[in-house]
């Protein structure tokens, strides 16, 4: 009784703050939610909402839609394979041919190096199909990515859970924080936006699509306003309200820029003066379409803001799903969420052993 008390009080007051203009009119459930692109400009980015509210398009399963998104490397694995393996013994050279494959399929030479390792164990001048080798393959890179997949946790006695949101320019981070809004607004959670990309007009319109879309509180400035600034009113807002999680943006940012990066830890130590403990999360959004360049930046972010989880987006069949194996085996951060899409549904929880068949090519036998 006293948690439906706490819950009406709260929509009651998140209702009387959004009719002063400043946030969302329209529950979650009475809306759809938009799969508007990083790159959209405000007015197709609407149209595209009203078309796609109008004629839904048939939907895959999400493991066909992760298939899809990781054939790039999956396809060149598997051809690497097949063309190795078939009519051919095991032997030191069509290791080294295999090693190279996985190499190029960017899993790094680490986890390369063991399944090598693991496929010749034992089997030398034997013959191995290429289903063996890619069977010992999925369950290499699981064993790598199962340490590293766990869910993001918001503690709540830390409230606002303030989550500040980190990556270059064109990796997904405003759409990434739609989708976990609205993932947050399915729990029940009240949000707050905090449109921190404030050198994108598209950027702050965005967030004020997803938050009548999910019904969210948002926190916005004038374009090119500090974004420093407006991280302290957010708190300070998100405090007033009893809101759960505040869901803060940041303009993209080269990691090779230093004054970028200092502009960055300026907005955490502006956070720290309402929350020492602020932000509770860092998520760092990589876009799977660069490959090895997303080393440097786990590198330079982690370092610069403290990064705590990964989420990967744009697993859309031009990616180079491999480098998460080798993000996994050099930084051992937590990966949160993986994205095939621009679908609200196409963010899911990470998941080792389906990421590792479907970067296998395989499809194991379900219990």
């Amino acid at each position: 009784m006293v948690e439906d008390e706490e819950k009406n009080a709260k929509s009651g007051l998140l209702r009387r703050w959004f009719g002063r203009g400043e946030a969302a009119t329209a529950p979650v459930d009475e809306a759809p939610l938009p799969a508007a692109s990083e790159a959209e400009p405000p007015a197709e980015a609407e149209a595209a909402l009203s078309v796609a509210s109008v004629v839904p398009a048939p939907k895959q399963s999400w493991l066909q839609r992760l298939r899809l998104g990781l054939s790039r490397s999956s396809t060149a694995i598997a051809r690497g394979v097949t063309d190795i393996f078939t009519k051919r013994k095991l032997d030191a050279a069509s290791l080294d041919d295999l090693e190279d494959v996985l190499i190029q399929a960017d899993l790094g030479l680490a986890a390369a190096s063991r399944i090598r390792e693991a496929v010749g164990r034992g089997r030398y001048e034997r013959g191995i199909s290429p289903e063996e080798v890619k069977q010992i393959l999925a369950d290499e890179v699981e064993r790598t990515l199962a340490p590293v997949a766990r869910p993001l946790a918001i503690d709540p006695d830390k409230r606002p859970f303030v989550i500040l949101v980190v990556g270059v320019n064109g990796s997904g981070k405003t759409t990434t924080i739609g989708k976990l809004a609205a993932k947050f607004r399915a729990e029940g959670k009240a949000v707050l936006f905090a449109a921190g990309d404030t050198f994108r007009a598209a950027a702050i319109e965005q967030l004020r699509i997803w938050a009548r879309r999910t019904f969210s509180a948002l926190v916005e400035r004038e374009q090119g306003a500090d974004a420093a600034g407006l991280a302290f009113d957010a708190l300070n807002r998100a405090r007033e309200l009893n809101i759960d999680v505040v869901l803060m943006d940041t303009a993209g940012r080269l990691q090779n820029r230093a004054e970028l990066m200092s502009e960055l830890e300026k907005i955490i130590r502006v956070m720290r003066k309402i929350d020492p403990e602020a932000p509770h999360a860092v998520l760092l959004v990589l876009d799977a379409t660069v490959g090895q360049n997303a080393l440097s930046q786990v590198e330079i972010f982690g370092r610069t803001a403290g990064v705590t989880g990964l989420v990967m987006t744009k697993l859309d069949g031009t990616a180079r799903g491999g480098i998460l194996v080798a993000i996994a085996d050099k930084f051992a951060l937590p990966v949160h969420f993986i994205g095939v899409g621009e679908g609200v549904d196409d963010l899911e929880p990470f998941t080792a052993r389906e990421f590792a068949d479907a970067i296998a090519g395989i499809e194991r036998e379900t219990a």
